[in-house]
């Protein structure tokens, strides 16, 4: 098999199981956690602000990309790739890969709350792994399907590192409904992430399983938030929109 073919079945295989990609990082996290030195209070605020702030920023691309992008494109879909046509504007008019750059801000933010800078080293070189052959197969995709004018968008658009001055204002109008209805479980898997680091943090440190309150009555909220619009979603038509995933 020639290396381009080994790539790309590599990363439609990386592609399928990218969900699952957080649990591997939990299990990486909690060795890193545990040689993690304890800090004082005053450093322990300034890596959280730095994390959460990351993190958010991450949530921001990724509400952005969802939210200015029409049915048939940037979804969740696993079994195999989609694109009913090439996004060449809003965010893709800066960047490729936008979703994936929201990613790796929002794991590079809990990476930060864990204290330790090992692990966001380690973070981001699995990150870049682990992405670069989904990158890969998804671009094979994209230029066997949409040919020259595809190569034309690609040479002229970052992958990965935005070019703020190419930006071309997206034909569709933001959709706050698109974000309620596609990016709930995403939010509830980061607060249990952080909520997963502050667990094993506290019992290496306490011998004992216990959570900040702040997180824990987050945790709760965006429970709650995420049962109600999971059920608006498969039992209502609030959230519905024509033309939108």
């Amino acid at each position: 098999m020639l290396l381009v073919d080994s790539f790309e079945k590599q990363g439609n295989f990386l592609f399928k199981y990218r969900g699952q990609f957080p649990v591997l990082l939990f299990f990486i996290s909690i060795p890193f956690i545990f040689l993690s030195s304890e800090i004082n209070l005053f450093f322990q605020f300034i890596y959280n602000v730095i994390a959460v702030s990351i993190t958010i920023i991450g949530l921001i691309i990724r509400f952005y990309t969802i939210g200015t992008t029409p049915k048939g494109t940037s979804g969740r879909n696993t079994n195999k790739q989609i694109a009913d046509y090439l996004n060449s504007t809003g965010v893709y008019s800066i960047v490729r890969n936008p979703l994936y750059l929201g990613n790796y801000f929002i794991w590079l933010g809990i990476a930060f709350f864990t204290y330790n800078l090992c692990f966001i080293i380690v973070l981001t070189l699995l990150f870049w792994l682990y992405y670069e052959r989904i990158i890969f197969a998804e671009e094979r995709f994209l230029e066997k399907k949409f040919g020259s004018k595809y190569l034309n968008w690609s040479s002229e658009t970052p992958a990965f590192i935005p070019s703020f001055k190419k930006f071309k204002k997206s034909s569709l109008p933001f959709s706050f409904k698109s974000i309620l209805r596609r990016e709930y479980a995403g939010v509830l898997a980061i607060v249990v992430s952080f909520s997963f680091v502050e667990i094993v943090r506290t019992y290496f440190l306490t011998n004992s399983l216990n959570m900040s309150p702040v997180i824990f009555k987050i945790l709760i909220f965006i429970s709650i938030l995420v049962f109600v619009l999971r059920y608006m979603k498969h039992n209502t038509n609030i959230l519905y929109e024509t033309d939108r995933s």
